[in-house]
């Protein structure tokens, strides 16, 4: 498959949190989903800044 692949995952959350990143994505006019990704993006690269880098995936 060329290209970026976007694998699927479902998470539950309580509904107040999902309303607040639903909040946080429209003032930064994106998907709540896209809100998702930037979140544990950031916070991925802060522990690696602090513990050294994870292991890297390959296909």
């Amino acid at each position: 498959m060329a290209g970026n692949y976007y694998a699927p995952f479902s998470v539950r959350i309580p509904e107040e949190l999902l309303h607040k990143i639903k909040a946080l994505a429209e003032q930064n006019k994106r998907s709540a989903n896209k809100q998702v990704e930037y979140i544990l993006e950031r916070y991925i690269a802060e522990y690696e800044a602090e513990n050294g880098p994870l292991p890297s995936w390959e296909p």
